[in-house]
């Protein structure tokens, strides 16, 4: 295990030295390798475009809220029509020329749902009309100020639940970026690790290949000598051959797990990169009434469950809306002023106050709206169903994972003991091998107990470093620093 850590070591300060085989080589750490994948990750990218897009969804809905400023401008018209006078029995022919302007403030009142506005319709008519011989026209400017009020009667405020429900959207998708992160953090060590384990492998198989490099060339010094048998010399060049073909395969596994890592931290592919790990663990200590505690206070999914409800309860009451006896209040007071002179448009100006009330009456459906109505309210039970199975499966997923880290603890420890028999092992077994007491198909198979027994124990250290990472995911608590996990959530 020594010289298998020194020799990692050397590989390490060999990657880290200047050259030209490894100049352009990026050395990567965990958490460097966690930073990248912050900044270029796809899958956090397109959270991040989501979360953008609901922010600006509530920011528009919210800046309609505000008084609202519009200006429509007819420059010109003009029609002539042909028409009978039928008190008269006389056609006439008539003109008209007009151009005209609206201004309209409009303000929402959001805990009424209703709207006030402020209206200003300014204009100027040339009209003329031809009877036979005879001719008239007329010239005027008109202008009506009024101001007017409209007001749903019996329903629910459907901007207000509009707003609302856009700001549990941009909560939603702000909790799915902070759980995206929190896989991030998941999936990228487990990349990284695929990618240590495949260092691991590569520099095992290229240990095997030097000690079946030895062994070739002592075999092939003994049959010169006449000490072993032709025989041994033949397993021997098996041996060696399948020894560089498990380099090539490690080399090829190393290569495709690296672009495995580059693509899921958003690198690019065709850089060169290599890893440094310490896998080494110390026993942590987890209390499960804790974890499961702290869960069922801060998971996200939890909210979202909730997030549901509301959502489901705010259909049913637009569910319950529809087909609904309701009404409409429509309120408006102005004046009109008109004349041939624009200076003297409002010296005899004329009031228009207007009052309509309006009312929905639905009198049968077939029982639409009850059926709708009901299939709202199992929305919500489903919802409600949903959520308590939510806190159960968080339940399950914690135990389970605690009782993952107290196995792995377990397995480190019998893989320790495995390895350090399988090293005692292969050395007294290559003494008998260099004595001519042992076949190099004996030897090859201790070996290869070696290199598993390796291999164990470095994916034992990882899988309890993995269990501790998901126990984090899962409590939202860092029980190795012994402190919360701080939700990475985007306020505004």
């Amino acid at each position: 295990m020594k010289s298998m850590l020194h020799k990692i070591k050397l590989l390490i300060v060999l990657c880290l030295l200047p050259g030209s085989f490894l100049f352009s080589q990026q050395i990567l750490d965990l958490q460097k390798t966690l930073d990248i994948a912050a900044q270029n990750s796809p899958d956090i990218r397109s959270s991040l475009l989501s979360l953008e897009r609901a922010q600006e969804n509530l920011n528009a809905r919210r800046a309609s809220l505000k008084t609202r400023f519009g200006l429509t401008v007819d420059p010109f018209s003009f029609s002539r029509n042909r028409s009978l006078d039928t008190f008269e029995s006389q056609w006439f022919t008539s003109e008209q020329y007009g151009s005209s302007g609206t201004f309209t403030a409009s303000q929402p009142i959001l805990w009424t749902d209703g709207t006030i506005s402020l209206v200003n319709n300014f204009g100027w008519q040339y009209s003329k009309s031809t009877r036979g011989e005879m001719e008239t026209e007329s010239r005027s400017f008109s202008n009506n100020l009024f101001l007017s009020y409209s007001q749903p009667l019996f329903t629910y405020n459907a901007t207000k639940m509009d707003l609302e429900s856009l700001e549990l959207q941009l909560e939603n998708t702000n909790l799915q970026y902070a759980m995206q992160k929190l896989n991030l953090e998941t999936q990228v060590t487990q990349y990284f690790y695929n990618v240590y384990m495949a260092q691991m492998s590569l520099s095992v198989a290229q240990d095997e290949l030097e000690n079946t490099k030895e062994n070739y060339d002592l075999i092939v010094n003994k049959v010169d000598a006449g000490l072993s048998a032709q025989e041994e010399l033949y397993q021997a060049e098996l041996d060696y051959a399948s020894s560089e073909s498990s380099v090539q395969d490690a080399q090829v596994n190393l290569e495709n797990v690296k672009d495995q890592l580059k693509q899921y931290i958003g690198m690019d592919i065709y850089e060169e990169i290599s890893v440094i790990a310490d896998p080494q663990v110390q026993e942590v200590d987890v209390d499960l009434d804790m974890a499961i505690d702290y869960a069922l206070k801060t998971r996200m999914e939890l909210r979202q469950r909730e997030i549901e409800i509301v959502n489901a309860e705010n259909s049913l009451t637009q569910t319950k809306s529809n087909n609904k006896f309701s009404g409409d209040l429509n309120l408006s007071v102005g004046i009109i002023g008109n004349d041939e002179e624009l200076s003297a448009i409002y010296d005899n100006p004329t009031t228009n106050p207007s009052v309509s009330l309006s009312f929905n009456v639905p009198i049968w459906d077939w029982g639409a709206r009850k059926s709708e109505i009901r299939a709202s309210e199992l929305s919500i039970e489903s919802a409600e169903l949903n959520l308590e199975n939510q806190e159960i499966s968080i339940l399950v997923e914690l135990r389970s994972t605690f009782r993952s880290l107290q196995n792995q603890l377990n397995q480190i420890a019998i893989a320790e003991k495995t390895q350090r028999n399988a090293q005692l092992t292969y050395d007294l077994n290559q003494e008998r091998y260099s004595n001519g007491d042992l076949t190099g198909m004996d030897l090859k198979q201790y070996q290869q107990q070696l290199t598993q027994a390796n291999n164990s124990y470095t994916q034992a250290l990882i899988n309890y470093k993995m269990e501790l990472l998901t126990l984090k995911v899962q409590s939202l608590y860092d029980f190795e620093k012994n402190e919360p996990v701080a939700l990475d959530l985007v306020t505004e």
